[in-house]
């Protein structure tokens, strides 16, 4: 096979520039996107240098989307989608309206005829499902009522744009005059959609929601953790890909679908976890996919226009997005994170685009306004969202005196995009961070030894059981900053890091050592370079498994060869050395 074929350098090259770019978009505060949508442009056909395939970049992109959307879907219940129904679907179809509108406006400014401006309005009015999952997973927001909100919002935008890719080419042949005006000729399209759409609704909800979670359940018991990991990915993308085929319904919704019956699985954390990393990379392909289809020159031919189109997605799709929030009597910290969710615009803006050009509605102009705004509008996304904090802040009144909290702790202030982290009130407690295999058998002996107890875990499971228990837990990494923050580490008695990965142990490490230098930290590992790891990280004691179950199988060989065990031995029995009796589908990691 030749190395340099498509494929592999579009893998290597943007893979590789978006690690670089990355990393100094981080080095200079900047989002990591920025980043990687730079790496786009410089390997995109309008900057010298290296050409990626930009077919295959989009390919790889929509794998990136169909795990993003997957992945979400497993966060949700149907429950929590239908709780926020009345307000995004209104406020999705009030935005879509008055941003087609201001769509068509400009374009009729631009000299275009309608069908174009209608196109370019729709490419404007939808915002970017990548970007705004990203965003709201960085900033814990998933989970919060706000979250819902703006991923329902997303799902009716979705479901609008399956509905209008179907109804183009009706009006493009309109248009040419290939047909005649008539209800039956645009209505009938649009009621065959939401057909197939609705079948596609009920077979995932009476058989999918039987036959996926039994089939997941299946593989776990198999003990292989390679058949589980390939089992979540084959469910993912064959549920995807069978829906747009079978059922016109985008790749992304087929997605988010596969991932809302699964949610209801015991096991759904598990295939989040373990759809994760290939999830990070495929999403980081589909941002310099984006970088790839920016033409600089667009910036110097048409300045007005492009400014033009910037306020739109910007300032007016937030701005509408923000009246409708306030206007359903929502707080305006929720109106103010999610109009920052809207001022963007891509996945279903590049199809749209792509799709006005092929029937010839849309002129190349407007393709190119579409991509520029697209690149600029997510370039400004992460700055739209600081933005929307020091709004809040500075329009909020502070306390006054008398109205201050009496706990010596402050509060965390709370910001629009992101989700406050409490800081616990617990004091000369035990932090454990991780309640895996290890974490739940030392968690079981603080708990009846009444030692307070405070838990870290990212299993959101675990977590909801702990606080049934009554156990105080946090729900998250605990290498973030927030959340050793509101782990107390100040006014700890002893850390226990249970987790299995020692190096990302070794960040919460550093950071509880860095807040009390005098706190006693045990550790575990499972080599000897995350031994060294943790231990220079400042672990006062340092666990390997492997030492502990050796010396035990050593002592237990020891009695068994003595000749006292001999003389006195008769039929062997079975014993089993453990600390607790728990099921384990899956080997640990």
């Amino acid at each position: 096979m030749p190395h340099h074929s498509p494929l592999v350098s579009t893998i290597v090259v943007g893979l590789v520039l978006a690690f670089a770019f990355g990393a100094l978009a981080h080095r200079l505060k900047l989002s990591p996107l920025v980043g990687y949508l730079l790496a786009g442009v410089v390997i995109g056909p309008f900057t010298p240098g290296f050409i990626a395939d930009q077919s295959i970049a989009n390919e790889l992109a929509e794998i990136g989307i169909i795990l993003l959307m997957f992945g979400v879907g497993l966060q949700f219940s149907l429950a929590e989608l239908l709780s926020v129904r009345a307000i995004a679907v209104p406020g999705a179809i009030v935005q879509i309206i008055i941003a087609t509108l201001l769509g068509i406006g400009l374009a009729w400014l631009l000299g275009w005829p309608m069908g174009a401006g209608l196109v370019f309005g729709l490419s404007l009015s939808v915002a970017s499902t990548v970007v705004v999952l990203r965003s709201l997973q960085e900033r814990r927001l998933l989970d919060t009522e706000r979250g819902h909100i703006a991923v329902g919002w997303l799902i009716v935008e979705d479901l609008a744009m399956v509905l209008t890719l179907v109804f183009l080419p009706a009006l493009a042949a309109l248009s040419r005059g290939e047909g005649a005006w008539s209800t039956v000729s645009l209505v009938l399209p649009l009621v065959y959609t939401l057909a197939k759409f609705a079948t596609f609704i009920v077979l995932m909800w009476l058989v999918g929601s039987r036959v996926i979670p039994w089939l997941l359940h299946y593989v776990a018991h198999t003990g292989s953790r390679e058949l589980f990991r390939l089992s979540v990915l084959a469910i993912a993308l064959g549920v995807a890909y069978g829906a747009a085929v079978l059922f016109d319904v985008s790749l992304a919704l087929g997605a988010f679908m596969a991932g809302m019956i699964l949610s209801e699985s015991t096991l759904s954390q598990r295939a989040a976890q373990e759809t994760l990393p290939l999830r990070d990379a495929f999403a980081v392909l589909f941002f310099v996919s984006v970088g790839m289809l920016f033409n600089p020159s667009v910036i110097l031919g048409h300045p007005l226009a492009l400014l033009a189109t910037l306020l739109i997605i910007v300032v007016a799709k937030p701005l509408v997005a923000f009246l409708v929030v306030r206007l359903f009597r929502h707080s305006k910290s929720t109106a103010l994170m999610i109009a920052a969710s809207r001022a963007q615009i891509g996945e279903f803006s590049f199809i749209l685009g792509s799709l006005g050009i092929s029937l010839g509605l849309l002129p190349p102009l407007g393709r190119d306004l579409v991509l520029a705004g697209a690149l600029l509008s997510i370039l400004v996304t992460p700055f739209l969202f600081a933005g929307a904090d020091w709004l809040y802040a500075h329009q909020e009144p502070a306390k006054k005196p008398a109205e201050k909290d009496t706990d010596a702790r402050p509060a965390p202030r709370e910001t629009p995009t992101r989700e406050p982290v409490q800081v616990t009130s617990l004091t000369d407690h035990v932090v454990l961070v991780g309640y895996g295999r290890v974490g739940s058998v030392v968690g079981a002996a603080l708990k009846a030894a009444d030692i307070p107890l405070f838990v870290t875990e990212s299993d959101e499971d675990i977590v909801e059981d702990l606080r049934k228990q009554g156990i105080a837990v946090i729900l998250g990494n605990a290498a973030d900053p927030e959340l050793a923050r509101a782990s107390n580490y100040a006014a700890a008695r002893c850390l226990l890091v249970a987790i299995p990965d020692g190096f990302e142990g070794g960040q919460v490490v550093e950071q509880a050592r860095a807040i009390n230098s005098r706190l006693p930290i045990i550790a575990r590992a499972h080599s000897e370079e995350e031994t060294v790891h943790l231990a220079h990280h400042g672990a006062s004691k340092v666990i390997m498994g492997e030492h502990l179950i050796a010396q035990a199988m050593i002592e237990s060989a020891r009695e068994a060869v003595s000749p006292a065990s001999s003389a006195t031995s008769a039929a062997p029995s079975a014993t089993v050395s453990t600390g607790a009796a728990t099921a384990a589908p899956l080997p640990p990691s």
